[in-house]
This record gives structure tokens, sequence and C-alpha cells, in this order.
């Protein structure tokens, strides 16, 4: 009997050793399966030789509400603290499996790009806490959407604990426990995102509504529905604008027109004089060569003034043709913004060129004026002949 019982051993041995199981060692994280729920413990199963066991300091740690949402069958991740403690059993833990799993997810998510919501905890001078699953992540000031410098001066508006954020993962570092996030930059991708999307549903020649949301001095920046487009300083008006501010202000509701798409850049141009009519479409119908009409200067330049008349047409006002034609330069005579009153001696519309004079008739000699035309979208300091 003896023989047999020993025989019998031995055929159990054998048979447990032709099974593959996974050798674990310190530090894996491991998807394994929850096998009992003990009062104080926790069994799972990891396909080793022997089944894992979460101890009670690692369960008593654990959150519990994540801890009651936890079943007999539930896969979880477990991190690996003794392939085989004093009494031979496999020590793992609950607690930093799912850290684990939490620092694997951030670094998903550095890589992809993707967006994410998180839970304000507190603050410090520097920025944000906010919870990350089982991780604590902090959010610089300096990237936050409205940057409000020290966190800890008195009387500042932070957000509190529990407003949720959308923030983007900007460096994850387990070994140092770093864990940063930005909300400036994912509003940046989340802006991103919707413009590419607006892009595919605009086409050009649309016309829009938009928001002026920022004056530089070769443009206007205008948001069109949750993206910025730009219109350039030449296409503001038909006629030469000096600076845009002088047509349009931050805020205010502007009706423009989807110019050309860069799909490739994320870019949008737009035009506003182009929801405007073309005052050179109907030149004929309002001016005539001898026409004495009311302008303002536009611009001065060495050879003489630019002047825009109420309708947007801008023409030239050549120096040989101011007052009596004898001035040596313009500077003196006009300056920006001046009304004047002048005449009309040409008229070229397919040039888009008007050409004025103030001389006398009795000595005006318009057709051979030097430059008596301008072209309403040249530049300012070009010579026109």
């Amino acid at each position: 009997m003896v023989i047999e019982d020993r025989d019998e051993g031995k055929f159990e041995d054998l048979l447990e050793d032709s099974f593959e199981f996974f050798q674990p060692t310190r530090g894996d994280i491991v998807d394994a399966e929850i096998l009992e729920m003990r009062h104080d413990e926790i069994v799972v199963g990891l396909g080793a030789k022997r089944d894992g066991i979460v101890p009670s300091q690692d369960v008593q740690r654990l959150d519990p509400a994540i801890k009651k949402s936890f079943h007999v069958g539930d896969r979880v991740p477990v991190y690996v603290l003794s392939p085989s403690d004093k009494d031979g059993n496999l020590i793992v833990s609950l607690n930093l499996g799912l850290q684990g799993h939490d620092w694997l997810r951030a670094s998903q998510l550095l890589e992809s790009g993707e967006l994410i919501e998180a839970e304000v905890t507190g603050y410090n001078r520097g920025g944000l806490l906010v919870r990350f699953g089982r991780l604590e992540g902090f959010v610089p000031s300096s990237h936050l959407a409205e940057p409000p410098g020290n966190l800890e001066r008195p009387g500042l508006t932070v957000p509190k604990a529990g407003q949720k954020l959308n923030l983007k993962v900007l460096e994850v570092n387990q070994a140092r426990r770093r864990l940063i996030l930005s909300e400036r930059e994912a509003l940046k991708g989340r802006r991103n995102l919707q413009k590419a999307k607006l892009l595919e549903s605009l086409k050009v020649g649309m016309i829009l509504t938009g928001t002026v949301t920022g004056i530089r001095d070769f443009g206007v920046f205008v948001d069109i529905g949750g993206a910025d487009g730009l219109i350039h300083v030449s296409e503001l008006d038909w006629h030469r604008v000096p600076h845009p501010s002088e047509v349009v202000t931050v805020g205010e509701k502007i009706q423009i027109c989807v110019l050309d798409l860069d799909k490739d850049n994320q870019r949008i141009a737009l035009s506003l004089k182009r929801c405007k009519t073309d005052p050179w479409g109907k030149v004929f119908e309002t001016y005539q060569v001898g026409q004495t009409v009311q302008g303002v200067v536009s611009n001065v330049v060495d050879f003489g003034a630019f002047v825009v008349l109420a309708d947007g047409i801008e023409g030239l006002l050549h120096l040989t043709e101011m007052a009596d034609g004898g001035l040596l330069e313009p500077y003196s005579y006009v300056k920006q913004g001046d009304s004047v009153e002048v005449r009309i001696v040409r008229i070229e519309p397919e040039r888009k060129r008007i050409g004025f004079s103030q001389r006398p008739d009795d000595v005006q000699p318009a057709e051979n004026a030097v430059g008596a035309g301008a072209s309403t979208n040249g530049s300012s300091g070009d010579k026109l002949a």
C-alpha cells in the first residue's frame, strides 16, 4: 500500500508538472480573476501554481466604493508583492495593481494625445491637484485655461474640489510618481478637432456670421463657430485700409465670406469686403469724368494722397494735381483723415483706377498728369502711371 501511495503521489506531481504555469516575479502586474471574497482577504487566480492572496491591509486601503464594486469572476490587475512568502503564499496587491494599470493608461494617453476628464481634489501655490484613477495628477497654474498665478493669494477664485476639468496628459514618470496634465493644451486640442470638423463642412463662397476675436496689423481673427479664420487686411474693404481697427472692433459680430480653405494646415481665409457690393461694378452709374466729389484722405505718400469716396472707391490725387499744381511735397498740405473736395479726371474700371484733381479747369492737363489713376488694391508705396 505504501508503494501505491508513493506511486500515486508521483503521478500527481507529474500531472501537475505537465501543465504550463505562469511563474510570477516581484513587480509583475498581472490580469487576475477574483475567485473568493473573504471578510479580510481576496483570493485571485493568476494562472500560477497557487492562487494569489490580497492581504487584509491591502484590502483595507481600497476605496470602499471600489471594493463594493468587485465581485467573484471579475478580472482585476494585481501587483506581485511576493511570489512566495514564509508560508509559501503568493502575495499580491490590488492597490498597486490598479495604480500600475492607471500609469499604463496615462502613458497610453500621453502617446495618443486623447483628452480626459479629471476631478479637482485641491490646489497649492503652483497649480491644481486632480484625481486620475488611483493616482494624483498635477495641473501647473501656467497650464490652466486662465492662469491665475499664485493660487494661494487671498481672495483668488480657484476651481473648487469636485469640479471636473478637461485635460491632456503632458508628462508621465512612474518612477518619480509625476503625472502632469494641462487644461490649456486640452482646450487647444479640442479646438483643433473642432476646426478640422468645421473645415469639412465649409465650402468656398459660403456666407457666415462670426465674432471678431483679435485684431492685428495684418488682419482680423474671427470665430466662426468654435474655430478662428483670418481676414487679411486687403480683404476688409474694397479700398485700402490703414489699420484693421478702423474697420472692426473685438467682440463685434460681422458677416463674412469663406475665401479659401487649407485643410492640411487647418487655415480658413475669410473676406469681409466680398459680402459688400463691389463699387467698381457700377462706377459709371455713380460717377462721371469732370464730376466734383467729396472724399477722405486714406494715405499720404511722397507722390500724392489716396482719397476714398463714400462708397469705398479709392483713387489718387497726384502731387501735380493738388491745389494749383505747384506743391513740392504733399505732407504739409493734407494728412490722413482730412476731408477733401476733388474733381474726377479719369475712370478706369477694368484696372480699378480713378484719378482726381484740384487744379482749376483752365490749367488742368488731365491726360498728361503723371499717375492720375490709382488701383484700389495697389500698394500705397507704388507710383502709378
